[in-house]
């Protein structure tokens, strides 16, 4: 996740608001349970005892966890593309993504995922790393169970502080670039485009059938009357 964290970076974790229905969005930096092998090799960190504490309040990954912490680029539904050095884009939308590490190229030209299309299934998320020549995020693992997606329950909670060192400090904020016009417009618009789409035909054939049954009633009306 460099540069916009180091080696010795301690976060503070929202762990809180998953209790309440909320679910990763994009451009979170979240920190999520190893969805499967990604960790496999990987020593388990020894904490401090006020690290040990920040754990059990929430604020922390709990000491016996292999967490791993990436930022959320696609959620649920989400068509997310790298192609040649980019720039990632997430429903035909380009992302501005100045947080990348200086020299990187925001996809990775190789045959081992960096160049991708995929579609994120619901209830998961699609996570890279910011340094993305030096990434083992969900591009590197599509070919696992899952596809590379991480399922929303094996997300901790949400990064909001860098807490330590005090030279560091710093809040890790969800860039703008995630809130562009249209950004939204396949994975949550498009239902409701199709349920439009769909319900054109009918009123029509609705409105189609009144006015039969109208003039019908008016031609049997009308003739009891010349009667």
């Amino acid at each position: 996740m460099q540069n916009t964290l180091q080696q010795g970076d301690r976060v503070l974790v929202d762990k809180l608001t998953p209790w309440f229905g909320s679910e990763p969005e994009r451009g979170e930096v979240v920190v999520f349970r190893d969805p499967g092998h990604w960790l496999d090799g990987e020593p388990t960190p020894d904490p401090n005892a006020i690290q040990r504490v920040l754990g059990w309040v929430g604020l922390m990954p709990s000491a016996d966890e292999k967490d791993l912490i990436k930022r959320v680029i696609g959620v649920g539904g989400d068509t997310v593309e790298c192609k040649g050095t980019g720039p990632v884009k997430v429903n035909g939308k380009a992302l501005n993504e100045p947080y990348v590490f200086a020299g990187n190229t925001p996809c990775s030209v190789d045959d081992q995922g960096g160049q991708f299309k995929v579609t994120v299934p619901k209830g998961k998320i699609w996570v890279m790393g910011d340094h993305r020549q030096n990434s083992l995020d969900s591009r590197y693992h599509q070919n696992q169970p899952g596809g590379g997606a991480v399922p929303v329950d094996n997300v901790v909670g949400r990064a909001i502080v860098i807490a330590w060192p005090p030279t560091r400090w710093a809040t890790l904020p969800k860039p703008d670039t995630f809130d562009q016009p249209g950004i939204n417009a396949l994975s949550s618009a498009a239902p409701g485009v199709l349920g439009l789409a769909g319900a054109v035909p009918i009123v029509l054939w609705r409105r189609r059938r009144l006015t039969v049954a109208a003039a019908q009633g008016a031609r049997v009306s009308g003739g009891g009357t010349a009667r």
